[in-house]
């Protein structure tokens, strides 16, 4: 059976990023004059439309910003998830991403804020990878 979830739709601002997804070696932009990282991908730099945005690699380490645990959803190939974890996951670098947790039971007890968290690069179609998050080895 194959993926049955709404996919991210492809632009030339965001072609780059799904490429270092694609390539299991992400890629967010970051400010050249001051280094501030910028998700989700962007034409100007928020703030400063002077400034220079260019793509660097991320570490793809963090830890959960904040969270939550769906248990129903009106679209059929996410309710067939439910419940899972949404998670806004802080990088090491700063960015913070939406995603899904995995790997862990969508519980709060044993999801919690501040939870030391790793990238897993989900292959969910031949063309399109998806950043995924799971609990850090220790």
């Amino acid at each position: 059976m194959g993926y049955d979830r709404p996919l991210p739709q492809r632009d030339p601002v965001t072609q780059p990023y799904w490429d270092s997804l694609k390539a299991h070696a992400m890629q967010l932009q970051r400010s050249k004059s001051t280094g501030a990282w910028v998700y989700y991908p962007r034409l100007l730099m928020p703030g400063d439309p002077e400034d220079e945005l260019e793509w660097a690699p991320v570490s793809g380490t963090g830890t959960v910003y904040a969270l939550a645990i769906p248990h129903v959803h009106p679209h059929p190939g996410f309710r067939a998830l439910a419940p899972y974890v949404v998670a806004l996951v802080e990088l090491e670098e700063g960015a913070r991403i939406l995603s899904t947790l995995i790997g862990v039971e969508p519980t709060p007890d044993a999801v919690k804020i501040g939870m030391p968290v790793e990238l897993v690069y989900d292959d969910v179609t031949d063309d399109i990878t998806l950043p995924r998050f799971q609990p850090r080895s220790a």
